[in-house]
């Protein structure tokens, strides 16, 4: 059935033009909105869209780009990026059309309407003025609009009319014939222009979720493609400086996915599954949001193209592993708020703990699991987890922060959901090892999970916890009520000691901007200057190489470091691993210190998860069962 559907579409949108009245036969709730993207018509990093929705028989219809996307968990407002839009009528006439607010239409005589059509600005262009009227989206879920790269997110350039939210969508994008082009969208069909230049490509979507769902990489990519048992893994990176290749990152990616795929066993939620990866060059109007953002069967990542390929390596498999593990949640098991998702006025599921801290967990514990890392490591990523949520709050109601992620004073706890939510899952993982003797763990509870509901049947938000207690042992159900649904902060000693665990002092590894999770430095907002801090002193790299508390990072490797560029270098100096070049330029009193070596391992003295020697069998035998299945 689907084939057949697919095959007619295909055939038809060949006939599809601009501004075509093929379909203004057809009522807009009975076929496709056809929808067009033209990027052989870009000017001033603008693309052309044409939206044909087919006929109404309403005099009024509204049309909106998202104010909000799945999985940001933040506004975006891609209404912000469209100019010259413009209602055309069968007879070539414009109608009127009012701007409601910043991502919302109305269109009226809307019985007239033939097609829309809008330019769209790209949105990596506007992060180093912080956006239009605003905050640019997360990079990662934006658009990039160049003449050898297009970002396709494809939220940012096709939005949905109230009414046809459930309609089916034909897409057919226009680009220079040389380009690479991936999509996990169904291609169905190619056409190339009569002089070779361009081709047009057409693509079929089922609602407009799947729109949203399936981004697109256009351009100069370098693609490479691995299987990972029965999913199909294509990655397309584009590296604008050819700094790194797809066949090194893959040679990563591959046995990272590999281990996964053992550590999952048989979840197969998918046939195919796309990395895009977009490395940034660092340039003012370059991408700064550095990260990923998931999909139902892809992931788009921004990072550093400057980046050693050690710490490139590692940033991929810390994002990857985390958005790969997505296919469980939410791809198979989500609530009601994800299933039926509105993009201008989100209700959100109470359950981030599970969406995004889950994942998180699996991302972490599948390492040791796979013998990626040694338990020490993981142990030490742990600990790195309790010390920033520490710094959070620590007594606010976990399910309460994720329903009003938006508001204050819940959105600047969201990143707590990395930290916290991983150790919730930690702390549910331990007491189901525990109370099955190792037999079960959170891992299985989610294949539970998955079994019962699927990724088109959603559970019910508020039953979630009385669920899952049903589905385990009452311990879980307390520990959930009392320490996520309730703000009682989590005694990690007592899982700890669960699994013949305890806390120590000692030397341990740390990084070049922190000791034991606490930044070194001390910025001063009076000079607007970042000065090292008393804590420097006890970081062996930078006591190692004579810098003193107080003096003045000026550059790193030839950037100047002050408030406006800090997030940036500070972030790719957390990045740095050992054997790294670095060039770092100091002010000590006005006079110059430089730093030009290769980063050794720092230590510091911190907290550590230690073995303890003392441990009974079976606390023993629940370690075992914990950290490798």
């Amino acid at each position: 059935m689907k084939k057949l559907l697919v095959t007619t579409i295909a055939t038809g949108l060949l006939l599809v033009g601009c501004n075509s009245t093929k379909t203004s036969d057809k009522l807009a709730s009975q076929s496709p909105i056809a929808t067009s993207i033209d990027l052989s018509k870009v000017v001033d990093d603008k693309a052309p869209v044409t939206i044909n929705p087919g006929r109404f028989t309403t005099q009024t219809v509204t049309y909106r780009l998202p104010r909000v996307v799945q999985g940001t968990y933040s506004v975006s407002d891609f209404g912000k990026y469209i100019d010259d839009f413009k209602a055309v009528d069968y007879k070539g006439n414009t109608l009127p059309a009012t701007k409601v607010d910043t991502n919302t239409w109305t269109i009226a005589n809307a019985t007239q309407l033939d097609y829309i059509t809008y330019n769209v600005n790209d949105t990596f262009d506007q992060e180093v003025t912080g956006g239009i009227g605003g905050e640019a989206p997360f990079s990662p879920a934006g658009t990039n609009i160049e003449p050898t790269n297009y970002v396709l997110n494809l939220h940012g350039f096709i939005g949905y009319f109230d009414s046809l939210k459930d309609n089916q969508y034909s897409l057919d994008v226009t680009a220079p014939a040389d380009f690479k082009r991936t999509s996990a969208l169904q291609e169905t069909g190619k056409k190339v222009s009569q002089d070779g230049k361009f081709a047009t490509s057409s693509y079929f979507a089922p609602r407009y979720f799947d729109i949203t769902d399936n981004p697109m990489f256009y351009g100069d990519l370098d693609v490479e493609e691995f299987q990972v048992g029965d999913i199909k893994i294509v990655l397309s990176v584009y590296s604008p400086n050819k700094v790194h290749t797809a066949a090194s990152i893959k040679a990563v990616m591959e046995k990272m996915m590999q281990a996964q795929k053992a550590y999952l066993g048989d979840v197969n939620s998918t046939p195919r599954y796309d990395i895009y990866l977009y490395l940034s060059e660092g340039k003012p109007d370059s991408p700064k949001g550095f990260g990923a953002l998931e999909h139902h069967t892809s992931t788009v990542v921004v990072l550093e193209e400057n980046s050693p390929f050690e710490a490139l390596a590692e940033s991929m498999i810390d994002v990857v592993s985390h958005e790969f593990f997505h296919i469980v949640t939410p791809l198979s098991v989500h609530s009601e708020d994800v299933h039926y998702f509105d993009y201008n006025q989100p209700t959100f599921s109470k359950h981030l703990w599970m969406y995004e801290g889950v994942t998180e967990y699996f991302a972490t514990l599948f390492q040791v699991d796979q013998d990626l890392i040694d338990s020490e490591e993981f142990y030490g990523d742990i600990l790195g987890k309790i010390q920033t949520s520490a710094n959070m709050d620590d007594s606010m109601s976990f399910t309460t922060m994720s329903e009003n992620v938006l508001d204050q004073p819940y959105a600047p706890q969201y990143y707590n959901v990395y930290m916290k939510g991983a150790l919730i899952g930690m702390c549910v993982d331990i007491l189901m090892r525990e109370e099955s003797n190792g037999n079960r763990g959170i891992l299985s509870l989610m294949k539970e999970l998955s079994n019962k509901y699927g990724k088109n049947k959603p559970f019910e938000d508020d039953k979630l916890i009385e669920e899952l207690t049903a589905m385990t042992y009452p311990s879980v159900g307390e520990f959930l009520n009392t320490h996520v649904v309730g703000g009682t902060p989590i005694d990690y000693a007592v899982f700890f000691e669960k699994v013949g665990l305890s806390l120590d002092k000692g030397r341990v590894k740390t990084n070049y901007i922190q000791n034991d999770g606490a930044l070194i430095f001390t910025p001063n907002r009076e000079t607007m200057t970042i000065p090292f801090g008393e804590a420097v002193k006890d970081n062996s790299f930078w006591a190692e190489n004579g810098v003193l508390p107080g003096d003045v990072i000026k550059t790193v490797d030839g950037k100047e470091l002050n408030m406006g560029t800090a997030q940036a270098i500070i972030t790719s100096m957390y990045m740095w691993q050992p054997g790294t070049d670095i060039n770092v330029v100091l002010d000590r009193g006005g006079k110059e210190i430089v730093i030009k070596t290769k980063t050794t391992q720092s230590y510091t003295t911190g907290t550590k998860l230690i073995e303890n020697p003392n441990a009974t069998a079976a606390q023993k035998a629940t370690r075992k069962a914990w950290l490798k299945g």
